[in-house]
């Protein structure tokens, strides 16, 4: 049992409870703040979220520009959050544009620049080269006060070696978050490989090491209980009760988690392969990771997390919406109707499954607010028109109040305006002091004015 829980007067800001192969931190809680003490700075936190293949730049953008703008049809599922909304257009991702001699290769080019704001070398082989990315420029920082520095979550792992597209490496389209020029990070697809990250339990599947850790399907929380037990006694109504909507909240993932390995079938699993536990329905899945990555905010685990909806030139397929087709092949749309219309599709229902981690964290308590009071999420994509590979007048939104820094309800439009400059006026809003990041030209001033 954690010190804490025993000899001081208020519970230390990390507190942990431990069993055998578990560890679970408790979300910040009003027994934290020792009497009569100020309140507590409130975290910053940063969450990038990024869709493949472009947008149906028609269906996306806001009619109007300024404050209380018209949600388009694609930003219709985000009008409970207008008032922490920014709508950003006119901002280029000039960087992914080919250089002489470069010919094919965008898609790669765009998810690789998007965070990095650096064009990548053209290769196949291990002589990568990018730039470090604003999520990790964060990371080091806040980092520094976190178990984790920062989570790379995604719907479709890849492999970060061999060739993928027109000479490019797998690893520019099978990563976002670069941790310096040369090194990719590899994204986490597996929910259960995610989860045991977070609450510390065994990532083997070998059958001792299994059981060892009990049984499978016995909660980590049965791990901790007698812990757990002696902590609710000491905690006011207010600490109780979100101490155990918290507690729900993670037995509810291990349940979604657990289900999903049933339907793809127990079996032996092999040795030294995690068990991926990733639902059969696309929407089950995304909202699955999108709530272990609200759990690791919570949790102050981490406060720096990237999240790929899906990579570059994605063939994956949408039957659950109505369109069977794959997305890469409908994203060069030719401006044909009705392939605009399933582009729609897709970009609508990725909106909602946002939208939906938009909703958790602003249900989320923390501190004086919420979660979402707290963080700055991105959601963006490395191309507009991916018909024609455009990579200016990019689809970018803002959510979130950043612990007061930003004001939403807003459609604000630059022209011809680096991506980077919002990475390094976020950066800034982070509270770390950088003069320039990749191919900016300055500060976006309506943002620093806020």
């Amino acid at each position: 049992m954690s010190s804490s829980l025993v000899f001081g007067k208020h519970l230390a800001r990390r507190t942990f409870l431990r069993g055998v192969g578990a560890t679970v931190a408790l979300p910040m809680l009003d027994a934290m703040a020792p009497a009569f003490a100020a309140a507590p700075r409130p975290a910053r936190r940063l969450g990038v979220v990024y869709v493949p293949n472009g947008m149906n730049m028609l269906e996306w953008r806001p009619k109007s520009v300024g404050a209380g703008f018209e949600l388009s049809p694609t930003l219709a599922p985000l009008a409970p959050f207008r008032d922490r909304l920014l709508v950003l257009t006119g901002l280029a991702n000039a960087e992914a544009d080919p250089r002489p001699g470069e010919g094919l290769g965008d898609h790669s080019r765009a998810q690789a620049v998007f965070l990095t704001g650096v064009h990548p070398r053209k290769t196949e082989g291990s002589d990568l080269r990018a730039g470090v990315s604003a999520d990790q420029i964060i990371a080091r920082e806040l980092g520094r006060e976190t178990e984790l520095a920062s989570l790379e979550l995604g719907l479709e792992a890849v492999d970060l070696v061999g060739g993928c597209e027109d000479g490019y490496a797998c690893a520019y389209s099978g990563a976002l978050a670069w941790r310096s020029d040369t090194m990719p990070l590899p994204v986490q697809a597996q929910p259960r490989a995610v989860f045991e990250r977070l609450f510390g339990a065994s990532d083997s599947t070998d059958r001792a090491s299994r059981l060892s850790r009990a049984d499978m399907e016995r909660s980590i929380l049965d791990l901790v209980s007698a812990q757990l037990t002696a902590l609710q006694r000491r905690l006011g109504p207010g600490d109780r009760n979100r101490v155990t909507e918290y507690f729900e909240s993670i037995r509810d993932i291990e349940r979604r988690i657990q289900r999903a390995e049933e339907q793809s079938g127990r079996g032996d699993f092999p040795e030294l392969s995690q068990p991926g536990g990733v639902p059969e329905s696309f929407e089950e899945y995304a909202k699955l990771m999108f709530d272990l990555n609200v759990l690791a905010f919570q949790t102050d685990l981490t406060r720096v997390s990237t999240f790929l909806m899906g990579r570059e030139k994605s063939g994956r397929t949408y039957a659950e919406i109505g369109v069977p087709d794959p997305h890469h092949p409908i994203s060069h749309h030719q401006n044909r109707p009705e392939m605009l219309e399933r582009e729609a599709k897709i970009n609508a229902f990725h909106m909602r499954l946002f939208a939906h981690f938009i909703q958790k964290l602003s249900a989320t308590p923390d501190g004086d607010g919420s979660l979402l009071d707290h963080s700055l999420i991105v959601h963006g994509a490395g191309m507009s028109n991916s018909d024609i590979h455009l990579h200016h007048d990019l689809p970018m939104l803002l959510v979130g109040g950043g612990a007061g820094h930003v004001k939403g309800n807003r459609h604000l439009a630059f022209d011809e305006t680096p991506l980077a400059n919002l990475w390094l006026s976020l950066i800034e809003k982070m509270g770390l002091p950088i003069e320039r990041f990749g191919d900016s030209s300055g500060r976006i001033e309506l943002l620093a004015d806020l």
